[in-house]
């Protein structure tokens, strides 16, 4: 009995399905991309899930026509840029189970999974390491309906 991939389902060859891989790690397309695609790409994206004024708060930046020079290849400064790959890992697992409007909601609102902080927040001023593992759990939370 053979096994195919289709669509990020593994199916057996009846037809049954085995494994959903997205319902395992609903962000582990997001990650890849956030993590190995090229920096413009990424603000690319970006730009159409979450608009450039909140980029711009998440950078830290006033003038978001930076944001356009970092879509044309400049690079912006270490800590934005992990920033900005972080951000776009969440707002793409979201984008994957609700449209834009939701995405952009929920990173401006009190959030119960991280003790009713912004997760816009966090993703400025917080600590990458552990403010945007809390921010990545929290979203896969909502994504799994909890």
């Amino acid at each position: 009995m053979g096994l195919r991939r289709d669509f990020g389902v593994i199916v057996r060859a009846e037809g049954v399905t085995v494994a959903t891989l997205a319902a395992a790690k609903p962000d582990l397309e997001a990650h890849r991309k956030a993590t190995t695609a090229p920096l413009p790409q990424v603000v690319d994206a970006l730009v159409s899930l979450i608009g450039r004024k909140l980029i711009a708060y998440i950078a830290s930046i006033k003038d978001a026509r930076a944001i356009e020079r970092w879509s044309h290849g400049s690079t912006p400064q270490k800590d934005v840029e992990r920033r900005i790959r972080l951000t776009y890992h969440v707002a793409a697992m979201l984008a994957q189970f609700d449209t834009p409007a939701v995405v952009q909601a929920w990173l401006i609102g009190l959030n119960p999974e991280l003790e009713d902080q912004v997760p816009i927040g966090l993703l400025r001023e917080g600590d990458i390491e552990s403010d945007g593992k809390r921010v990545l759990s929290a979203a896969r939370a909502f994504v799994a309906g909890g």
